[in-house]
């Protein structure tokens, strides 16, 4: 027999990542008593973080055990943050597997720690608007989202102000503006295409908004510029929930949180009301039940879907949550054009450019908005860019040899300026998950098998973002330039996954409500991009927080009233 915690708690919360993070802080500060499950380990910063450590500091100079890494982390090696500096921050593949068909490859990237993905995410903090929230109304293709940009306001003003969120203020519809630090700086290509870009097509270019300070805030130093942020940060100076979120709940007295716990299913009793939760001992294997009034899943979009998918009973045969048959449907991942970009002979100098900006500049948004209409397909897309000199890199491709080679590597570093192009992702049906009939992971757990692809309309974006990449070059007027590469990435590489357990009015075509409260059972949330009805073609995460906070002040207005 499993052995049951003792205390049952007013709410229990799956996941201690950027969304169950708000979701317990919030609880917290308004007199609840909470207990936090991570499926992963606490990160010291002494031990885990390394945006300081060099090269020559380590076994394998940066270049990481080849071998381990194929063997142990095949799928998260191929993520750009994972090295030998970072890879404790991903999960074992052989220990976390899934599936996926041969033709149709999905790359799942996971982070399972205290803090989950937030040590290593790229920080880009961009506010929603309503032409993603009412994108049907606009367009015609799918399901609006049960709320509005005026609903989450508030939310999203709660987040930035209190994790810190860097940007300049452009007063654009499509992207609206937000309680902001002052912006990080341009580099110096990004500030030539600011003008180039602008004057051509009448663009905005301007720096990423992201989670990192310029300024000191709430206690927490401004970001230093070592540039090296999927390593971790020793001053907290970018948002990660163990430096920002969980210390504000924990301050409160009423969190417990539980490392090292693998959640399996949601406990559920004869009335259809969830008791708590059953894990594993991440180590040990040994079962353990949690109990609590309130159940709130915030394990990252795919996991969360999984727990529902593994809660199965008499009642609900197909998974808690599944009475409308859309449980672990409406699968959504951005897609990316990558490797355009050239040089900018101008800037070659034997002096680089300061570096260190944890980020580059972004053209937001522009087709299909206002008078900009695209007829072959609906929603659109943005472009990320940045230039920068990587130090004796380019002495690989320097031919000669001697003295005078090595002046050319000292006095010539070329300058490099990417661009990449970011497109939505439309919510279709038949881009589902559902629980692999015989693969399992290392505790037992029925894992996930991912069928997914993108379809048309993706395709007709990509043409037109690939058009609108090959005149950006153009007009940079770059040595050498290199177009994008024709295939689009892999479903998942961009680790923004959404939806499959989505929000709506009408149970029939949703499995939550606007507060993530599943209608199959009022005491059960979801509060993670699972729930996302469309996906905008800018990052999640902030508007994760902000529906995170919102969840958790009608989950705690609700639960004072006792209507859970």
């Amino acid at each position: 027999m499993p052995r049951a915690h003792p205390i049952v708690y007013d709410a229990l919360i799956v996941g201690s990542g950027a969304s169950g993070s708000w979701v317990a802080k919030q609880l917290t500060e308004q007199g609840m008593r909470v207990l936090m499950l991570e499926a992963g380990p606490p990160r010291l910063p002494t031990c885990d973080f390394t945006e300081h450590v060099r090269p020559y500091q380590i076994k394998y100079r940066g270049f990481g055990n080849r071998q381990a890494l194929i063997e142990r982390q095949p799928i998260q090696r191929l993520c750009y943050a994972c090295d030998e500096f970072s890879h404790q921050f991903f999960v074992d593949d052989h220990e976390n597997p899934y599936t996926f068909p041969v033709d149709k490859p999905f790359m799942w990237i996971r982070g399972r720690q205290v803090g989950g993905k937030t040590f290593c995410w790229a920080r880009e903090s961009y506010r929603y608007s309503d032409y993603e929230f009412k994108a049907a109304s606009r367009d015609g293709y799918g399901e609006d989202w049960p709320l509005s940009y005026k609903d989450l306001e508030p939310y999203y003003d709660k987040v930035e102000s209190f994790i810190g969120v860097s940007g300049s203020r452009e007063g654009l519809e499509q992207m609206p503006d937000g309680k902001f630090l002052p912006p990080m700086n341009l580099s110096c290509g990004g500030r030539l295409a600011r003008e180039v870009i602008g004057k051509k097509f009448g663009w905005i270019v301007m720096p990423d908004r992201v989670a990192n300070l310029t300024l000191a805030h709430r206690g927490r130093p401004a970001c230093h510029y070592c540039d090296e942020c999927q390593r971790g940060c020793y001053t907290a100076s970018y948002f990660n929930s163990p430096s920002v979120t969980l210390p504000a709940a924990a301050r409160t007295g009423r969190l417990t949180l539980i490392s090292d716990a693998v959640v399996s299913h949601v406990l559920m009793n004869a009335e259809g009301k969830a008791e708590g939760v059953y894990y594993l001992e991440r180590m040990t294997h040994a079962h353990r039940e949690a109990r609590a009034k309130i159940v709130v899943l915030a394990a990252s979009a795919l996991e969360s879907t999984r727990i529902l998918l593994n809660s199965r009973t008499v009642r609900f045969p197909e998974g808690l949550g599944n009475s409308s048959g859309q449980l672990g449907h409406y699968l959504m991942d951005h897609f990316t054009l990558e490797g355009a970009g050239g040089f900018l002979p101008q800037f070659k100098s034997s002096r680089r450019e300061p570096r260190g900006t944890p980020c580059g500049f972004l053209i937001p948004k522009y087709v299909n908005t206002g008078s900009h209409v695209n007829k072959n397909f609906v929603r659109g897309y943005r472009f990320d860019g940045d230039g920068s000199q990587e130090l004796y890199a380019h002495a690989f491709g320097l031919a000669g040899f001697g003295s005078d080679w090595r002046r050319k590597v000292r006095t010539e570093i070329p300058y490099y300026f990417g661009i990449t192009a970011q497109g939505e992702c439309l919510p279709r049906y038949e881009n589902y998950v559902t629980l692999d009939s015989q693969k399992k992971d290392a505790w037992g757990i029925p894992v996930l098998h991912v069928v997914a692809s993108y379809g048309e309309n993706e395709r007709a974006m990509a043409k037109a973002m690939r058009n609108d990449v090959l005149e950006i070059l153009d007009a940079m007027k770059l040595q050498d330039p290199q177009p994008p590469r024709e295939a689009l990435s892999v479903f998942g590489k961009n680790i923004h996954e959404c939806g499959t357990v989505r929000m709506g009015k009408d149970p029939k075509k949703s499995v939550v409500n606007s507060f993530g409260q599943l209608h199959d059972a009022k005491n059960v949330f979801v509060s993670d991009g699972a729930v996302f009805v469309t996906q905008g073609c800018y990052e999640p995460t902030l508007t994760i927080m902000a529906i995170s906070a919102r969840s958790a002040d009608y989950i705690a207005h609700e639960s004072s009233k006792g209507s859970l």
